[in-house]
């Protein structure tokens, strides 16, 4: 098991907020816990971590909002084993669990992003008392069948164990990053070893019907079908990975609740880095109404 040291969190641009931690499964896993009110879980992808929220969290916060942003096992300020066979769906929804549920949350409004959407939408159903919303955000429930851009993205991954985590936020933004955010984004993971969890994510997507993970995100499209509660869904317009509008409107259609889908200009796949007060400013007026 690898411990990020605390230092490479120090002076991190544009995220002053304090760290909170939880045991579960005998890992210490982080989450960011800011405001009051109202609570909104967001749920980060790979290979990122909460920094991905930093420029939506002061809007809705300062809208009175309490905005909660949990690390994944393997990612941010969370513990990461070094096993590659460790990580599974059904232990990465365990362990935020875990990190949830001592918060007690109600009326909750889940935000999904990447990765973000299969393990925040399935807890999200299996807690559907405590969730009032969804916002989903560029992701998909893979239950076999994924994009070209997502295979070649797989198999980047799988020739890089060694990912190269910021030329890949780089690559998935629209925007020029600077080299200090580019440098937040890859403080959690100074060694190989430290990646495990962010290497073997793309491996863990099912690209046939009989993957361990199938099974379980089918059961999720299902739950959704019946959802009638209202979500938000907003895609970005440069995502080769979840290309707009047709990634989008997999949701809008099978979401009772859903409205139109919303496209979020000028932004890539991690649309929260290119356009996040932009999304707060969408949020708002989506929890408004």
């Amino acid at each position: 098991m690898f411990r990020t040291p605390d230092e490479r969190f120090r002076d991190l641009p544009g995220y002053a907020f304090e760290p909170h931690y939880t045991e579960v499964g005998g890992l210490r896993m982080h989450h960011v816990d800011e405001g009051a009110g109202a609570p909104i879980v967001c749920f980060h992808g790979e290979p990122s971590w909460a920094y991905l929220y930093r420029k939506m969290l002061p809007p809705l916060v300062e809208a009175g909002h309490r905005v909660i942003c949990p690390d994944l096992a393997g990612f941010g300020r969370s513990d990461k084993p070094t096993d590659r066979g460790w990580y599974s769906f059904d232990r990465h929804v365990e362990q935020i669990a875990g990190v949830l549920e001592p918060l007690n949350l109600t009326g909750a409004t889940v935000v999904v992003q990447d990765w973000g959407g299969p393990i925040g939408l399935r807890w999200a159903i299996e807690n559907a008392d405590r969730v009032d919303r969804l916002v989903i955000m560029n992701t998909g429930l893979f239950t076999g069948r994924v994009s070209e851009g997502f295979l070649a993205w797989r198999a980047f991954a799988e020739r890089n164990p060694d990912l190269p985590v910021g030329f890949v936020l780089q690559g998935a933004t629209a925007t020029e990053l600077p080299g200090d955010v580019v440098a937040a984004y890859e403080a959690p993971f100074p060694t190989a070893e430290s990646k495990a969890g962010a290497a073997q994510f793309p491996l863990l997507v099912p690209v046939e019907e009989r993957a361990p993970g199938a099974a379980e995100m089918l059961v999720v499209s299902e739950a959704l079908r019946s959802w009638d509660k209202p979500a938000l869904v907003a895609f970005s317009d440069c995502d080769p990975v979840f290309p707009y509008p047709r990634s989008g409107e997999q949701f809008t259609r099978m979401i009772p609740g859903a409205g139109e889908q919303v496209c979020i200009e000028g932004a890539s796949h991690f649309l929260q880095e290119d356009r996040g007060e932009a999304i707060a400013g969408h949020m708002l007026s989506f929890l408004s109404s």
